[in-house]
């Protein structure tokens, strides 16, 4: 989410880290109902009526539970996004005027950071958000209190970076097609009478329900590999095996939970570009 056009001062003084992390602070906390919606559809193949049916059983208290993992990640993800990309992509271009190619490789470079720094929050927020999980698992450090007693390699691979190729994967690949479009995006929607923020509250919205329904296979994917805590670690094709014969083999069941998905992208990176932008500016 970084943009070409942003002084060098700003990147190097840390301005952009800053507003990456406020934007996407708030834009984490309006949205966390839908995306744990979204996550029980992805979970147990659930239309948005029984989802919600589900939470709202569980209660009000509840409804929060999972929030503060995604609130740290996605804050240090607006910090590391907006920043790292910026400070790549003027390390790419030598300081001149950065092409497609210095924007979509440094927005895939910082997708793989992102991955690295982030699949634990991402671990233990999947596990929170499973209501099979809540009696077993009450909170964060019971999870952590579990994972510490695996062994070896089993500690990172079975714990806290299970799910950490596919992530790696789905992160590059987000945002270097974020970094590519939203520039391109922005300049279709300006023109003449319109507010400032409107352009870049547009192409965020568009460019973040595009890529997350061209990338919602792997969302689910790492779903449903992370909500399950043991030490056993099947491989990819074994899950993506599991999964598509969950949904009877039918694109449609694939996507469930797509919907909703397009709306919380919507919001979240449309708010978070227009905050982000503003700010900068």
């Amino acid at each position: 989410m970084g943009d070409g056009n942003t002084p060098r001062w700003f990147v190097i003084n840390g301005g952009s880290y800053f507003v990456g992390a406020a934007s996407t602070f708030l834009s984490t906390v309006l949205t966390f109902p839908i995306y744990k919606t979204i996550f029980r559809q992805q979970l147990h193949t659930l239309n948005i009526r029984a989802a919600t049916h589900q939470l709202g059983k569980e209660g009000i208290a509840y409804l929060y539970r999972g929030l503060t993992p995604p609130l740290i990640a996605k804050t240090v993800q607006g910090t590391v996004l907006f920043g790292t990309q910026g400070t790549f992509q003027h390390l790419l271009c030598g300081g001149g005027i950065p092409s497609a190619g210095h924007r979509a490789l440094s927005g895939f470079l910082t997708g793989v950071l992102e991955a690295t720094l982030l699949v634990p929050f991402e671990r233990v927020q999947n596990i929170l958000q499973d209501g099979r999980n809540n009696k077993r698992f009450p909170c964060a450090s019971s999870i952590l209190q579990e994972f510490l007693n695996y062994k070896g390699r089993d500690r990172l691979y079975c714990g806290l970076y299970r799910g950490f190729s596919l992530i790696l994967i789905r992160n590059g690949l987000g945002n270097s097609l974020y970094f590519l479009l939203k520039d391109p995006l922005k300049d279709i929607l300006s023109s003449k009478g319109i507010p400032q923020w409107a352009p870049s509250l547009g192409s965020g919205a568009l460019n973040g329900a595009l890529i997350s329904l061209v990338l919602y296979p792997l969302s689910v994917l790492v779903s449903n590999m992370q909500a399950t805590v043991g030490k056993g670690l099947p491989n990819l094709r074994e899950v993506a095996h599991a999964v598509f014969a969950q949904r009877r083999s039918r694109i449609t069941l694939l996507y469930r939970g797509a919907s909703l998905i397009v709306v919380r992208s919507c919001i979240t990176w449309g708010v978070t570009t227009a905050i982000h932008d503003a700010l900068s500016k």
